[in-house]
């Protein structure tokens, strides 16, 4: 069983040093892998970064991140990502880390994704250039989430984790305004989930959605904003089957030191 601790949306800035990090160094106790959902800053600014850096610096377990829109914010996108990865962090857009975990092979498969909206009520590539090219930077988000999903299939991992900033499904955005869920996500990223197979879709960015979702192929999908889970992160057990996917191990969700714990179904 592989104990994966996620969450998204922290927000941190100058005034939150050591927020977090009573809660994070209790995660060798909880989990075998973090993963942090987007959104890691306020403004997307170096020094913003530098915090969370501290907050996750000499964990005990592996960190890896994707950034969301609020990391980009100050258009310093590639600085926030280097001063994570001058901690540790594996920094994912389009690209994947292969972990090995206790003896499992886990493959994390990362990328911030974008907006578009759902089947049945969503933008698409026609009429002025300016939608032409926002549809078209979702779908290459997505296009790149699919190879990385590849990438980490063709290493033979025994887990397969999607990790996004934007939804893939709107079964996880309920509770949102439903007249901004095309700005929440796209259900571009579910067809590559789908395409190239994942045991499990973590993201942020609904502040005010739902935790539990599934893409139509099947793959369990979780929103992990910090006020969602409401607790620095949550932890989903997930089982690799003799199949090659993966099963949920039995778990109960309760606060544990500032985290949760719950099942990945």
């Amino acid at each position: 069983m592989t104990r994966i601790a996620a969450v998204g949306d922290i927000h941190l800035g100058p005034d939150s040093a050591g927020a977090l990090r009573p809660a994070f160094e209790t995660l060798g106790d909880y989990a075998d892998l973090l993963l942090l959902a987007g959104d890691l800053t306020r403004h997307g600014t170096p020094e913003e970064a530098r915090v969370v850096a501290g907050e996750v610096a000499g964990l005990p377990v592996p960190v890896v991140a994707v950034l969301g829109n609020h990391d980009y914010q100050s258009d310093r996108q590639d600085e926030v990502a280097r001063e994570l990865a001058a901690q540790g962090v594996h920094v994912l857009e389009g690209t994947s880390v292969v972990l090995d975990v206790r003896g499992t092979r886990v493959g994390v498969a990362g990328v911030k994704g974008f907006c578009g909206g759902f089947a049945g009520r969503s933008g698409s590539e026609f009429g002025e250039p300016e939608m032409k090219d926002f549809i078209r930077y979702t779908r290459r988000c997505a296009q790149g989430l699919g190879n990385a999903l590849r990438e980490v299939a063709d290493q033979g991992c025994d887990l397969r984790i999607a990790l996004t900033h934007y939804a893939p499904v709107p079964e996880t955005l309920a509770g949102e305004p439903p007249e901004i869920f095309p700005f929440l996500g796209s259900y571009l990223l579910a067809e590559a989930m789908d395409e190239e197979g994942a045991d499990l879709a973590v993201h942020g960015h609904a502040h005010l959605g739902t935790e539990h979702g599934v893409t139509a192929g099947g793959v369990r999908v979780r929103n992990v904003a910090m006020p969602v889970i409401d607790s620095a992160f949550a932890v989903y057990h997930l089982t690799p089957s003799h199949g090659g996917g993966s099963a949920a191990a039995p778990a109960t969700r309760s606060a544990a030191r500032g985290g949760a714990s719950a099942d990945a179904r």
